[in-house]
């Protein structure tokens, strides 16, 4: 019998949307190399799901229940960001706080689009991006991201998240080469909340 991929998950009082597997880097620190997910959860998927059939999950759940809904899990959500948006809609329609957790490459995916007032008109209400380093050479060999000027683009991104209205959070994974305190100032100057996420794997 076949598998079914795991679109949505609960832990510490949320619910989590994996919706993709594809992402915008190769982390070196990404779970997918150490883990299948998180929780207990087997977050490969065999294939996306379509929206239709996530809306469909989601309305047979009391969401009322969750703190929060997250778009996270083993890949970058925004690579599908039209979905993102529908589903966004759907849920603060229905009165939920819904979360964006990205790695910030909007502004290298989509240079036509104004994504963070996007997602703000959507309802979006926090956005955590993976700020990771607190320079760019750092992020480079850490995230060995797939365009070039991401780190730049990334920052940029944030700051027109803050601009939007939209709390931002920045997360860093606590690994040597990351200057954490430096991190935390970038935080302070962007005006956003400060994270730092244990990291499982070796190092």
């Amino acid at each position: 019998m076949d598998k079914k991929d795991t679109i949505i998950y609960e832990a510490h009082g949320n619910l989590y949307l994996n919706i993709t597997n594809r992402c915008t880097s190769e982390c070196v620190f990404c779970i997918k190399r150490y883990s299948d997910g998180v929780y207990g959860y087997n977050l490969r998927l065999v294939k996306e799901p379509a929206l239709s059939d996530i809306i469909k999950e989601l309305s047979n759940i009391e969401l009322q229940k969750y703190n929060e809904v997250v778009f996270t899990g083993l890949g970058e959500p925004l690579v599908r960001l039209d979905d993102v948006l529908e589903i966004t809609r759907w849920l603060s329609a229905r009165g939920m706080i819904v979360r964006l957790d990205t790695i910030g490459h909007a502004k290298l995916l989509y240079p036509e689009r104004k994504v963070a007032e996007e997602l703000a008109d959507a309802g979006m209400k926090i956005v955590s991006v993976s700020l990771n380093a607190h320079d760019e050479e750092t992020y480079n060999r850490l995230c060995v991201p797939k365009s070039k000027n991401s780190y730049s683009k990334m920052l940029e991104f944030a700051r027109e998240i803050s601009k939007s209205g939209i709390e931002l959070r920045f997360t860093v994974v606590n690994l040597p080469a990351v200057n954490i305190p430096e991190c935390r100032e970038i935080a302070k100057e962007y005006c956003a909340d400060f994270k730092v996420r244990g990291y499982g794997g070796q190092i």
